[in-house]
């Protein structure tokens, strides 16, 4: 009853005007055909037909092993070199093994690299460029390094050295930690989570190659049915007949007024001529700073919301995203769309911020909270994606629920910032009505319950203003 409860839902956005130079929606700038069949509700508007966007290089890679031949590829790496994978290593063999980041077959080689870094996108050898904003990459020490010696291939496992996959016709090359941080982020201030898990400690040496991955990436958490791969979302897509597909990216349980955004982008879409607009919601299932709510909640939260009709189940389809986590704002945000154009989206929301974080040292925001669907609008590789920027939804209290803010009556708004919304669950209290259904609500507050020991005599903390 869950999975089908959570394979469907629908979603919706706002919208910004679009310049001349940019890609945000009503430029429909994607592979459409134009039938100019009046509806006959709307004689004097024309029918949009679209078929799935193409994954970026034409063709999404698989990189498993055929199950026939996969005893013999367990022998054949045997005998050769080791490297250790860490959890988010494994979550990026996740990602390239199912074609997220289509074309690329494996850790990037360094001419692969240093496109990334400087350029956000590759080079193919059709001379077309597909967008690609972080590297994808594995790094070795210097003794790893000298065990591969002249080894062209090596055996990658896992922490508990089970065999994960086969990186072949290797090359090795130096690390730049501090360029890769700079162009990455746009800082290397102390405290960035995903360069303190992955950069700071790893090696000085980057191994491309390409991926043999013996099987499917499986984490036995119970969520594995929800990981549905580029492929299998694209067959759920062409099963519900979709003509549109727009995917909303997310870290955060699901408020009301995320669903307005998602109802009122279906909306949009439908009065733009679509007859069967699907979502994507598409929470991130990677690695996660530790103050974020981990996914197993997160899915227990947005199960809710489902439950509860807050958005519809017949036209959204939820799943999850492996990717980990960087919090490198406009430059992450690429990434973020790049990878829902292989899963078969042609529209992605963007709203305040995306892929943001604070300032790990200053007290401010680290990137402008516009640049993200700025950039989105402009990147190299994206053209063919339509950008959907939202309208801010804060809680109208003349309605008690919540609206698009509407700054003549700003008084009338209230903004329940991320912070606020914790320190409530922490402290059991419930947000205004109509901020978030209650079973939504009631899945914080265990969560955050399940975090503190019983401690019967704790003093509430203030609620932020």
């Amino acid at each position: 009853m869950a999975s089908t409860i959570f394979t469907q839902m629908p979603f919706q956005s706002n919208s910004l005007n679009k310049s001349s130079n940019t890609h945000f929606v009503p430029s429909l700038r994607l592979p459409v055909s134009l039938s100019f069949k009046p509806r006959t509700a709307l004689p004097n508007r024309f029918r949009i037909r679209a078929g799935l966007i193409e994954p970026d290089g034409g063709k999404l890679v698989d990189l498993h092993v055929a199950e026939p031949e996969r005893e013999l590829k367990k022998r054949e790496a045997a005998s050769l070199p080791r490297v250790k994978l860490t959890k988010i290593d494994v979550q990026w063999v996740h990602v390239l093994s199912e074609g997220w980041a289509s074309p690329l077959t494996g850790f990037m080689r360094e001419h692969e690299f240093l496109q990334t870094l400087h350029f956000n996108s590759l080079r193919l050898a059709d001379g077309s460029l597909v967008n690609m904003s972080v590297p994808i990459v594995l790094a070795i020490d210097d003794s790893q390094k000298a065990r591969i010696g002249e080894s062209n291939s090596v055996a990658l496992v896992d922490s508990a050295d089970k065999l994960i996959a086969i990186l072949t016709d290797i090359e090795i090359y130096k690390h730049p930690k501090e360029e890769r941080i700079a162009r990455t982020w746009g800082t290397i201030a102390p405290g960035l989570p995903y360069v303190e898990e992955t950069i700071t400690n790893a090696g000085n040496w980057l191994i491309g190659g390409d991926l043999k991955v013996i099987e499917p990436i499986k984490y036995n958490d119970g969520l594995d049915r929800f990981r549905l791969s580029p492929v299998e979302l694209r067959r759920e897509f062409e099963r519900r007949n979709a003509d549109a597909v727009f995917a909303f990216q997310l870290r955060n349980p699901v408020h009301n007024g995320h669903a307005l955004l998602m109802t009122d982008t279906r909306r949009r879409l439908l009065e733009m001529g679509y007859e069967n607009p699907i979502l994507l919601l598409h929470p991130l299932g990677g690695y996660t700073k530790a103050d974020d709510v981990p996914l197993d909640w997160r899915m227990k939260q947005h199960k809710k919301v489902l439950e509860d009709g807050v958005l519809d189940p017949e036209t959204t389809v939820v799943s999850i995203f492996p990717s980990p986590m960087h919090y490198a704002g406009p430059t992450e945000v690429q990434w973020h769309a790049k990878a829902r154009i292989n899963a078969g989206a042609n529209f992605y929301i963007v709203g305040r911020d995306p892929a943001g974080m604070g300032h790990p040292v200053e007290k401010r925001d680290l990137y402008d909270a516009d640049h993200g669907k700025k950039v989105l609008s402009m990147a190299p590789g994206l053209e063919r994606l339509n950008i959907l920027p939202f309208r801010v939804a804060a809680y109208d209290k003349t309605q008690g629920k919540m609206a698009f803010f509407d700054p003549s009556r700003a008084q009338d708004f209230l903004f329940i910032s991320g912070t606020k919304m914790r320190t409530l669950a922490k402290n059991k209290e419930n947000p205004p009505a109509g901020f978030m259904c209650p079973g939504g609500w009631q899945v914080l507050v265990e969560y955050y319950d399940s975090l503190t020991p019983s401690d019967s005599g704790r003093i509430p903390e203030p609620v932020p203003a």
